[in-house]
């Protein structure tokens, strides 16, 4: 089954690059990102090559910031947040430790996470797990929460799904030093369970501080609870992925964890559907090597 579905996936970006010509990539690339569908040197030698006559066009210049992609609808605005969780009458959070119309840079923002203790995940941390990358970056991904890897190192995505993320990415023709990687909370809620209303009410101010000042071209959410709390969805990521969606005018691209993705592989083929989503609207579009 995995070579079938290898070799059916290698002809949907054959197929796409006929139509849409652009940056030529080594296979092995998606092979790493796809896991153990490998194909065998002979169904590689035997694969269609490109004719001599099919040269790359040269890559389009971004947009600028403020500009909509033209691959994609225009963003609608995000929709209000569920009832009750920006503000839950209930929730046991503490004043932000400072006021977040002060800050100007990401350099500020830092020590103000780092001194956060805003929710009781405070109390359980090992480090505070801010986000890294490029502060000025396209590309945005943004995910749940710190698992124990990211709790103990103080960097986000680094264990096995930050590893499929880093293939992830890789097979977009990006760097991981190129975009910006953060999540809803910056601090790990114990058997890494999914952040509460609470939770998440204390950090999303954080998270959308860092959106703001990045102000990237185009974001990824990496499973529902990220899509859950920043656009206040309530459909689960398999209805929602796909589907591009608008935050403070940014398009959004939700799609599947990758954590989730290590635990049901056949899906990587949709998420592989939104990722080629996402870059088209860079110029980025798979065609085989010859």
């Amino acid at each position: 089954m995995a070579q079938e579905f290898f070799e059916s996936l290698v002809a949907c970006i054959r197929k796409d690059a006929e139509a849409h010509p652009g940056q030529s990539i080594d296979p092995e690339v998606l092979r790493e990102f796809m896991g153990g569908a490998h194909s065998t040197p002979e169904n590689a030698a035997a694969a269609p090559r490109p004719t001599p006559t099919q040269t790359p066009l040269p890559s389009p210049r971004p947009a600028p910031v403020s500009a909509t992609p033209r691959s994609i609808p225009r963003p609608i605005p995000a929709p209000a947040p569920f009832p009750g969780r920006e503000q839950p009458q209930n929730a046991r959070i503490a004043p932000a430790p400072v006021a977040m119309e002060s800050i100007h840079s990401l350099d500020e923002l830092h020590p103000a996470v780092l001194a956060c203790s805003r929710c009781p995940l405070a109390a359980t941390r090992h480090n505070v797990v801010f986000g890294e990358g490029d502060p000025h970056a396209k590309l945005m991904f943004i995910g749940e929460g710190p698992g124990y890897d990211e709790d103990m190192q103080g960097r986000p995505f680094v264990g096995r799904a930050g590893q499929l993320l880093d293939k992830m990415i890789a097979a977009m023709q990006f760097k991981r030093e190129e975009v910006y990687i953060a999540n809803v909370v910056k601090c790990r809620p114990p058997g890494n369970r999914v952040p509460s209303p609470d939770e998440a009410a204390a950090c999303i101010g954080y998270l959308k501080k860092q959106i703001a000042l990045i102000r990237p071209e185009v974001i990824v959410l990496l499973g529902a609870t990220a899509v859950n709390f920043l656009l206040g969805k309530r459909e689960g990521i398999t209805r929602l992925r796909g589907k591009w969606l608008g935050y403070d005018g940014i398009p959004v691209m939700p799609t599947f964890h990758p954590a989730f993705l290590l635990r049901q592989e056949s899906a990587k083929r949709e998420a592989w559907a939104d990722l080629q989503q996402v870059m088209k609207v860079f110029g980025k579009v798979y065609r085989r090597q010859g």
